[in-house]
């Protein structure tokens, strides 16, 4: 069907396998296309999409990209950057006396693939680094902690010191003093001096990026901004140039993995804000479908073909860190909270020393699993679900990419079953059952570890895998029910076009209440904390073009007992304070301590002190176009069945339904396949899937749970 005048939202999402893009038409009908992603460069996987929705739609690639008036992207590129260390040669400079501030991580480190199960500091590792020690340099300047300057800056060493590093190669600059986000003089003048010594050299200044207490963490922050900055604002300028030259000229946005997403100039600017960025968008995806759906709890699932990630919504919003590890370096960056883990479609199954272990290697987009017929020989989590008849390798991205089973079988029977003794479909079945139990431990992890009972969430899963293994670990968890997005398979690129302009800004003060056994003696000063977040939100408002009735801001104080090292994060109530308020916030900050931490590891007699003040200020992007009402359809789905795997070894043969063809109201029965063109739902024994109203697949055990409501 031809769409002569039609304007087109696309939302767009570039994993470690597969590139999704999720269009939106005028009448708000949505589509999911999934085209190989192509890590030499990632935006031509972009394109290549980006066809396959303009065939689909009866046009061709430039026509339709014409038609886009807004465009969404979630990437990973600034993740995989950091990880694989291919950001630029990038040189630090910082006060003297603290060379090695970066190097020592305030011997914080990392215990790499033990998880939580730290043993023995001497196994501790740092990092390889990102700027090696000969490319930072020390410059004469010191600045105390209430902003008095103790040493000038050297003008003439800081020009020198940069055309020292220019001399050595360095592409990029990163400028951290200590104490400069309470006066930032001095690193303006750094500025300054790298403009005047370097034009066009991409430098960042902490107290631009990060202006917050904690030298390491202001330090990693500022340095990976500039390691990351010219890749960054290389690959979004292709892309950008990419889509102009097939006739795009709507707006462009990227998904921040703050909660929401940011103009492509702000992208280039600050491209540690992209790191987490393809995650976050199926979190908020979700937190949109919840809200409407009147869930509060939900535990997010994203199983694509590289990772299997997992977020919390609690209260209706989702879990925001202050603080994350990426790349093994602690940034001071407001993150969607998400874990993540090498159980994806792609994760390569082998035998090691007579056990099975599954990921996280990947088989990734090239060759990707041993069924895509690309080359690959290593068996996968995919292949082991199109031998056990998981997926119909026919109709895999519905019939757009058949799969070849006997590949399939080939790579499991030489690489698994026989090496264990073991016959195919038992050896299929081992990969599968070892990465649902990873799976569930992730789960668990983020949930019952931290306090969270998974009975009282809804668990929604999504990506291309996601629906094929959530029969298996949410029973495992004992949530109450699962949810299939009706866009599941492009849930992540969904919430890329439907999220708001976000913008996070923070500073510190640090006020302090004084000890009290009895609460907090000395409350902090109610005027001053309103006047420090008055400040936050004009920097909001500025920095979104936005008038106030537009921007939507949330305010929280990181907290914590003094001289000690665990930071809460609370939020803050608009206008101004009262001194009330303010005790309500430090009563709140206790509550919400030992609840973390246990009850009685409260320690108010140390008295309270702040940490930082955050502003989180969203805009609305764009207003999308809304569906009609669905009217379902009467007519049988069921296009017939086939052998599944159900346990012990046992092939039962299941029925299966065509997704599509399933109307709101729909219920099936499992055992049962239920096949989209970009996912495989998968029921197992005493579950029951219904379609809802907006065609979202809710799936209970036993019938028992009662599904949520429908708007």
């Amino acid at each position: 069907m031809l769409y002569p005048s039609a304007m087109f939202y696309v939302g767009t999402d570039v994993g470690g396998t597969f590139t999704d893009a999720l269009v939106i038409d005028e009448q708000g009908n949505q589509r999911v296309f999934k085209s190989p992603t192509t890590p030499q460069d990632r935006s031509v996987g972009v394109l290549d999409v980006l066809g396959l929705a303009a065939a689909a739609y009866g046009l061709d690639a430039r026509a339709f990209i014409s038609k886009i008036g807004y465009f969404a992207h979630g990437t990973t590129t600034a993740t995989n950057a950091l990880i694989e260390r291919k950001g630029v040669k990038t040189g630090l400079i910082t006060t003297r006396g603290f060379r090695d501030t970066l190097i020592l991580q305030r011997s914080m480190g990392s215990w790499a693939g033990m998880g939580d199960d730290y043993t023995h500091y001497s196994i501790r590792t740092t990092p390889k680094p990102i700027v090696p020690r000969p490319l930072i340099r020390e410059v004469s300047e010191r600045v105390d902690y209430k902003g008095r300057v103790l040493v000038p800056l050297d003008e003439a060493e800081m020009r020198q010191v940069v055309r020292d590093l220019v001399a050595e190669g360095v592409e990029a600059l990163a400028v951290s003093f200590l104490w400069s986000f309470v006066n930032s003089d001095h690193e303006k003048t750094a500025g300054k001096a790298i403009r005047e010594e370097a034009p066009g050299l991409f430098f960042s200044l902490s107290h631009e990026i990060v202006p917050v207490l904690g030298e390491y963490e202001r330090t990693a922050t500022t340095a990976i901004n500039s390691y990351l900055g010219p890749t960054i604002r290389d690959y979004v300028n292709s892309l950008e140039r990419r889509l102009e030259e097939n006739g795009f000229d709507g707006t462009f946005s990227i998904m921040d993995s703050g909660g929401g997403v940011m103009l492509t100039e702000e992208a280039g600017n600050r491209p540690v804000r992209l790191l987490n960025s393809g995650p976050a968008g199926g979190v908020l995806a979700s937190q949109s479908l919840a809200n409407q759906l009147g869930l509060k709890n939900v535990i997010t699932t994203d199983m694509g073909g590289t990772s299997f990630d997992v977020g919390l919504i609690v209260d209706g919003l989702p879990l925001v860190s202050s603080i994350t590890e990426v790349g093994r370096y602690h940034l001071v960056q407001p993150f969607v909270a998400v874990k993540t883990i090498g159980s994806g479609g792609g994760s390569i199954a082998r035998v090691e020393d007579g056990h099975l272990f599954v990921g996280p290697q990947s088989a990734g987009a090239d060759p990707g699993p041993a069924c895509y017929g690309r080359g690959g020989t290593e068996p996968t989590i995919t292949d082991a679900d199109v031998v056990l008849g998981m997926i119909d390798p026919d109709y895999f991205l519905g019939g757009q990419m058949p799969l070849n089973r006997h590949l399939a079988e080939e790579a499991i029977r030489t690489r698994i079953a026989e090496p264990l003794g073991m016959s195919l479909v038992e050896a299929a079945s081992g990969v599968r059952e070892i990465a649902d139990h990873q799976m569930a431990d992730l789960l668990r992890n983020v949930t019952i570890q931290q306090g969270y009972d998974p009975r009282e969430f809804v668990l929604f899963a999504y990506g291309g895998a996601g629906p094929t293994h959530c029969h298996r670990y949410a029973a495992d968890l004992g949530v109450q029910s699962v949810i299939v997005p009706s866009a599941s398979p492009g849930w992540s690129a969904y919430g890329a076009v439907t999220s708001d302009r976000h913008y996070s800004c923070s500073l510190t003060d640090q006020l302090r209440a004084s000890a009290g056994f009895g609460g907090p003696a000395k409350p902090l000063p109610a005027d001053r904390v309103t006047t420090n977040f008055e400040t936050l939100e004009t920097d909001a408002l500025h920095a979104l073009g936005q008038n106030s009735a537009a921007v939507r801001t949330r305010r929280f104080l990181s907290l914590r007992y003094r001289r000690q090292v665990n930071e809460v994060s609370v939020e803050v109530p608009p206008g101004s304070l009262t001194a009330d308020d303010v005790n309500e916030v430090l009563a709140r900050f206790e509550r919400k301590y030992e609840d973390l931490y246990g009850k009685g590891s409260g320690l108010r007699e140390a008295g309270i002190e702040v940490t930082t003040f955050r502003v989180e200020a969203t805009a609305p992007m764009t207003r999308l176009p809304s569906p009609g009402a669905h009217i379902a359809e009467t007519r049988d789905a069921r296009i017939g069945s086939r052998h599944v795997y159900q346990e012990r070894g046992v092939m039962t043969e299941v029925t299966v339904y065509r997704g599509e063809a399933l109307g709101a109201g729909s219920r099936v029965v499992g055992p049962a396949i239920i096949e989209h063109p970009g996912t495989t739902i998968v029921l197992g024994n005493g579950q029951t899937a219904t379609v809802d109203n907006d065609l979202n697949t809710v799936i209970t055990q036993n019938g028992s749970a009662a599904a949520p409501p429908s708007p």
